[in-house]
């Protein structure tokens, strides 16, 4: 029975497999498309690992991706069939039931399980990266942080893949608002591989969220050549190029990008990145720019895609696609579909279920009203739900669209006292953010003020 560089048993596994699953493992932790390939390779080397099957089950989940996790499923089952897991050690059973949660929708559990399993072996590093990603993905900041960093006292200093756990743990740092602390360990992490592009985001963000944005800019730009190209967040690092210029008042640098990176001819039309894209032109539209010919490319690329209910925060961003391109009976269409869905038995077995019934359907609501002028609507439904934004995933960078679309809903809807209240958090926040400044001369200079 071979074993990889952290224990991981290999049922009839070589040195060869052990091989492959180090080389997959680095490829995961630097997010390079390598890793699908090391997977592969992994799992015809040791077709009997239990955690060669647990890792490919993650691949199909974590990029939020219907048909990848169907495939990834109808795989896991046929191998778990015929697998006695009592032949598993104790690691390997959770990983097991990890992957097997994850594939039938209950990310929770999926990631309670990988929590138990590195609070027992904390230099588990694909459950530590697996475990981080679902905590994203479930928008729990607390844990986001606290997963890694309960595992870090566990790796030595000179231990080669510490420097990407310094990486997740300044991002967990950052969405738990400790953006110095973030921005240091972040450092850190890049100072041992440059290409470390989760810690770089990491970094882009503590940026974002002090409004920062020269700061930023200047950060990204004088690391460009590390991150901007093949790896998995490249799009996701330029949205936060992006993000800073539009921020900074260079609009027409933000759609250069937009057009070049975010979404074009040849974009690949994945979820994540057609969110991206999504949430930059959504910024766009709530100051009032027409961009009626980039979102009907945009809404039919999630047109093209006809997902089920799988993630609600990716539901959102089709719905502001379709309200974007005037496309409201699609967004409609969507909205009523998820609603059937949450009806259907076994539907609330899934994290989505909750994702959907208590934020998303909400927030698609909102938008769509949103779109037909309707700002009280937007108020009823964002304002109870404005601090449990994080329950559907997505970072704070992320969420601040709704949170803008909720600021202009208040100052258009005449509820100023509301609008004062949220201008002035967010002031309080990001005092040289020009988007608060912008917002809170706009409510001195309104009717009644």
């Amino acid at each position: 029975m071979a074993t990889d560089r952290y224990g991981h048993d290999l049922y009839n596994g070589t040195a060869e497999a052990a091989a492959h699953l180090d080389r997959a493992v680095e490829h995961l932790l630097f997010f390079r498309p390598e890793v699908t390939e090391a997977v592969d390779d992994l799992l015809r080397a040791a077709p009997a690992a239990p955690v060669a099957h647990a890792f490919a089950a993650y691949l199909g989940v974590l990029g939020t991706e219907p048909t990848a996790a169907a495939a990834a499923r109808k795989r896991f089952d046929a191998f778990a069939a015929g697998f006695d897991t009592s032949k598993c050690s104790a690691r390997e059973r959770l990983h097991t039931a990890a992957a097997a949660s994850l594939l039938a929708g209950d990310l929770r559990r999926g990631s309670a399980l990988l929590e138990e399993l590195t609070t027992a072996c904390p230099r588990d590093a694909l459950a530590l990266f697996v475990g981080h990603q679902l905590d994203f993905l479930t928008g729990d900041a607390p844990r986001l942080r606290d997963r890694i960093g309960g595992a870090l006292s566990a790796w030595e200093d000179d231990d080669p893949h510490r420097g990407p756990l310094l990486g997740m743990y300044a991002f967990g740092l950052e969405e738990s608002g400790h953006y110095t602390h973030a921005r240091e360990t972040g450092s850190a992490a890049v100072e041992r591989n440059r290409h470390d592009v989760w810690a770089i985001h990491a970094i882009a963000h503590t940026y974002e969220m002090q409004g920062r944005f020269a700061d930023g800019t200047a950060f990204l730009d004088a690391r460009a050549a590390d991150w901007s190209g093949g790896n998995f967040l490249t799009v996701h690092n330029w949205w936060h190029y992006a993000l800073y210029a539009l921020e900074a008042g260079r609009p027409d640098t933000a759609l250069g990008v937009y057009d070049t990176t975010l979404h074009h001819g040849g974009s690949r039309g994945v979820a994540m990145e057609l969110l991206d894209a999504a949430a930059m032109l959504w910024r766009f539209h709530l100051a009032g720019s027409d961009q009626t010919r980039r979102w009907e490319a945009l809404a039919d690329a999630w047109s093209a895609r006809a997902d089920p209910p799988f993630y609600a925060f990716n539901d959102v961003h089709a719905v502001m696609s379709y309200v974007g391109a005037g496309r409201v009976a699609e967004a409609r269409r969507l909205i009523d579909g998820r609603r059937n869905w949450l009806a259907e038995p076994g539907a609330h077995t899934v994290t989505n279920h909750a994702m959907t019934a208590d934020v998303g359907l909400p927030v698609c609501e909102a938008l769509v009203a949103y779109a037909g002028g309707d700002h009280d609507t937007v108020m009823d439904l964002l304002w109870p739900l404005r601090r449990r934004l994080h329950e559907f995933g997505g970072s704070h960078a992320q969420r601040d669209a709704l949170q803008q679309t909720l600021v202009e809903a208040a100052l258009r809807s005449g509820r100023h006292d509301l609008a004062r209240v949220l201008i002035s958090e967010r002031t309080a926040l990001r005092p040289d953010s020009p988007y608060n400044r912008l917002s809170a001369a706009r409510l001195a200079g309104s009717p009644g003020e």
